[in-house]
């Protein structure tokens, strides 16, 4: 077994309490992720392990750091941000238990597992900013750069009837206002 997610647990297989930790950064031949957003073949994902030899197996645990890149889901600018993610899997021993991660031929391949957690911690819905306003539904600019003309909102035509109100009682107030002047 070789690859770049693979690490050797062979000097501590079988003997709980021992520990390796390995720090190492791992260049992604495939983009990760299906969305709006992803990580790009290319991008470098760092990771920070830790392996645990306990009785059932190898508790692998850590973190992996990178960025993804792809569209806000409102205003479609580019948008690329940093992620980092958490991920802790038991590798069990092959012949006990049916697991979904076993270790084999002394190693332990991390990729499927550093792989989910790194997807899964892509956001649904990107933003560019946290109150990105989007896109004008009239114009279809960004509302992020504003051209310094302020739209007015459309009127349902079934509340048109209170605005002729609203403006008689800005008439009304502006008259009382001039009589009191003078």
């Amino acid at each position: 077994m070789n690859g770049p997610f693979v690490l050797p647990v062979r000097d501590i297989v079988r003997k709980p309490g021992e520990m390796r930790e390995h720090e190492y950064s791992v260049t992604l031949g495939e983009a990760w992720g299906e969305g709006i957003v992803a990580y790009e073949a290319g991008s470098a994902l760092d990771l920070d392990v830790r392996l645990e030899s306990v009785h059932e197996g190898i508790l692998v645990s850590g973190t992996a750091e990178a960025e993804y890149s792809g569209v806000c889901g409102r205003c479609l600018i580019d948008i690329v941000r940093p992620v980092e993610v958490e991920f802790q899997e038991l590798f069990a021993y092959p012949g006990e238990e049916e697991t979904d991660f076993e270790v084999q031929d002394d190693h332990v391949d991390l990729e499927t597992l550093v792989r989910d957690a790194a997807v899964l911690a892509l956001p649904f819905q990107p933003v560019c900013q946290p109150d990105c306003p989007g896109l004008d539904p009239e114009t279809g600019e960004r509302l992020t750069a504003s051209t310094g003309t302020e739209q007015v909102a459309p009127i349902d035509p079934r509340w048109s009837a209170l605005q002729q109100i609203t403006d008689q009682d800005g008439e009304a107030e502006s008259r009382a206002a001039e009589k009191e002047e003078s």
